[in-house]
């Protein structure tokens, strides 16, 4: 994992999956242990750095590649294939990228597009605990007597923030002694990791997810400059790509997650022994597991072939962003996104079946695919995916405009 960093605006879509490809091969051979012992990827976050993938949006004008959706949902993939965490650690980069996009000056973009060409990993401080709804930032971004503003609040859940060179912190633009509701506007704090105010906890005790380092993040009067504020509320103002986008790389990760645990199940079928009723000398040639594989195949490549149909929408929403492009290309993922959470929890169950009780010992550790597979299909209710994929089919009705569809 010690190869001289890559130039990101270098890469072309074959590069990028090659590289991703590498990665992979090397995340995946310490991916049980560390999961296991909760040892966080320091190294492999490293690589991921220096690989350039984190830099595969980034706009050519800017130095970077400007890769299709097609290509960067099919890197999270490869990743997840390999450890589902380290593909969940660039989730949060790359949306914020979008919104960089979407709603950045043109000195914002140049500063900020510039550090991850150049290697910087961006995580997300986005998410809080109650009683508000989550649709309220408790966290305030208020104005200060400089010109710049004065950040406060506590974030939880913040995936890859103990990796990061910046977090991104997403407030309301409420004044001091002001309640923040639904409607107050919000905007971005982009604030380097060791800002004065700022404290990072690695307290994440999930099931699954184990080291993807989302803990809790406290901001106790952080300055930050009005150039590093980037507003976030007009992204939803009108049509875009910004949610279908965010929703494809979760659901990459699940197809990843069912791709990684169909390829374990076929390797511990390797291993079984064939049931005696079968009188067969292998498990592989025991006709109720061939039928079980068949089954399971067929739900796990249907998973990854509406993948890669929903990023080809999100590409063609991007080229051409209509009310009707963005719409299609939100349906397009939500149905992804279904598929891949019903492949993602068969494939983790089913490897067991596949691979009999041998493969139910705790030394392997192969409950990590269900694991993860449980913990981050939790990300978004796929049953409210359902009720916009249903209303457009029967009446038309397009999706709402925010970031989980």
């Amino acid at each position: 994992m010690n190869a001289p960093a890559r130039e990101a605006g270098s890469l072309t879509d074959h590069d990028a999956l090659a590289v991703a490809e590498d990665l992979a091969a090397d995340f995946a051979s310490g991916a049980g242990d560390r999961d296991a012992g909760r040892l966080l990827p320091h190294d492999e976050v490293v690589a991921l750095k220096r690989s350039g993938l984190l830099a595969l949006s980034v706009p050519v004008r800017f130095g970077g590649p400007d890769l299709p959706a097609t290509v960067v949902a099919e890197v999270f993939r490869i990743i997840a294939h390999a450890d589902p965490s380290l593909a969940q650690i660039p989730h949060s980069h790359y949306t914020f990228l979008e919104a960089l996009r979407a709603q950045g000056s043109p000195s914002q973009q140049g500063f900020f597009f510039g550090l991850v060409r150049d290697g910087a990993l961006f995580a997300n401080a986005q998410t809080e605990r109650g009683p508000h709804p989550v649709n309220v930032d408790g966290t305030t971004l208020a104005s200060d007597d400089a010109g710049g503003f004065v950040l406060s609040g506590r974030k939880f859940y913040a995936t890859g923030s103990l990796f990061a060179d910046w977090l991104i912190v997403r407030a309301s633009l409420a004044e001091e002694g002001q309640t923040p509701d639904a409607s107050t506007p919000k905007a971005l704090a982009f604030i380097p990791r060791d800002a004065a105010g700022v404290e990072l906890v690695d307290d994440w005790d999930g099931l699954g997810q184990r080291t993807t380092a989302s803990g809790t993040v406290t901001l106790d009067s952080v300055r930050v400059p009005a150039e590093h504020v980037v507003p976030f509320s007009p992204i939803f103002d009108g049509p875009s790509t910004y949610g279908a986008h965010a929703q494809l790389l979760h659901t990459a990760i699940d197809v990843g997650i069912a791709t990684g645990a169909l390829a374990e199940g076929v390797r511990q079928t390797a291993k079984a022994r064939p049931h005696f009723e079968a009188d067969v000398p292998a498990a592989a040639e025991d006709p109720t597991l061939i039928q079980v594989a068949g089954d399971l195949v067929v739900t796990v490549r249907a998973a990854r072939a509406l993948l890669a149909e929903a990023a080809r929408e999100v590409d063609r929403a991007r080229a051409d962003v209509t009310e009707d492009s963005t719409a299609a290309a939100s349906v397009a993922v939500a149905v992804a996104k279904v598929a891949a959470v019903r492949a993602a929890l068969e494939a983790s169950s089913t490897l067991f079946d596949l691979g009999g009780t041998r493969s139910a010992s705790a030394s392997a550790n192969l409950s990590r695919y269900w694991r993860d597979a449980r913990t981050h299909t939790l990300h978004d209710a796929t049953r409210w995916k359902l009720q916009h994929i249903g209303r457009y089919a029967l009446s038309g009705t397009r999706p709402p405009r925010h970031g989980q569809v």
